[in-house]
């Protein structure tokens, strides 16, 4: 049941960096961001562990994880949401998959009709943006669409724990911590035939 000392650990690595904090109830006790560009998969677990040692704070008293699902970098986002997936198994708690979209709708502006568009920056100059009611958590009025023009929405880590806390607060079942990926990958797979493996016979 969610209390005011529930203990839930998100973290990023969608973009160009490894963010982690945890929160207890409403508040941030613990919070680590380090620019790592390529690297997330070596620092990822040796930041979190530093960052629970210097809270004090063990493995076995989180009651959930909270990961962003992106959009952004396909490697980064896949070991984020495959370490969370991992963790959430070993620890027998519940990984929540929150998107950006989702963790900046928790700040962004309702317009007049209580109504709040959240915008993405994509690589390649691209942009997206997701529609939402003004709902806690927010509501989703439909899918991301990719535009060339658009106001980027803040979000912070911080923002993503604060999504799924509401979301178990809710009492629905969280989501399921996956990529959300908007446009294909950048690298395509071979359109050469593999090579025949002949038998010796």
């Amino acid at each position: 049941m969610l209390s005011d000392t529930t203990i839930i650990l998100a973290f990023d690595t969608s973009a160009a960096q490894c963010a982690a904090v945890l929160l207890r109830g409403d508040d941030v006790i613990a919070h680590q961001n380090k620019e790592l560009g390529r690297t997330q998969v070596e620092q990822l677990f040796p930041m979190l562990e530093d960052m629970m040692q210097g809270a004090n704070c063990s493995w076995q008293a989180l009651d959930a994880l909270a990961v962003c699902t992106g959009p952004g970098n396909f490697t980064g986002t896949r070991i984020g949401v495959s370490a969370a997936r991992g963790l959430a198994m070993s620890l027998k708690i519940p990984a929540i998959g929150v998107s950006i979209f989702e963790a900046a709708a928790l700040n962004a502006a309702k317009n007049e009709n209580g109504l709040i568009t959240v915008g993405v920056a994509l690589p390649r100059s691209q942009f997206a943006m997701q529609k939402f009611g003004a709902g806690r958590p927010p509501t989703a009025l439909s899918p991301p669409e990719i535009s060339d023009t658009g106001e980027i929405s803040a979000y912070s880590v911080a923002d993503i724990a604060k999504a799924a806390r509401l979301i178990l607060a809710s009492g629905a079942n969280p989501p399921q911590a996956k990529p959300l990926y908007l446009r294909p990958a950048d690298a395509a797979p071979a359109k050469d035939q593999p090579p025949v493996i002949l038998n010796d016979r």
